[in-house]
């Protein structure tokens, strides 16, 4: 389930650079994943550990009908806390 939100999550950010920028279309996104977390409490016991296979499935279904149905998405699991998107090709 967390990882189907944190796919909804990456979407709207890429919606959100796409007005930004005016961008019709991305060929490419990739992205770093590390340790997400949940209640965005700080708390150890609040973190997960995000399944890529499960990511990459909720951002499939979520970005059916965007500009990004099409996108290949590129995830590499880091160490950390957090997800960024390091890339995005045109």
């Amino acid at each position: 389930m967390h990882d189907f939100l944190l796919a909804k999550e990456i979407i709207d950010e890429l919606k959100k650079i796409v007005v930004e920028k005016n961008i019709k279309r991305v060929k490419n996104v990739s992205l770093e994943i590390g340790t997400i977390s949940l209640a965005h409490d700080g708390h150890p016991e609040h973190t997960e550990d995000i399944s890529v296979e499960n990511l990459e499935f909720g951002l499939k279904n979520i970005a059916k009908n965007t500009p990004f149905e099409e996108t290949v998405l590129k995830i590499k699991k880091v160490k950390g806390e957090s997800w960024k998107i390091t890339e995005i090709k045109v």
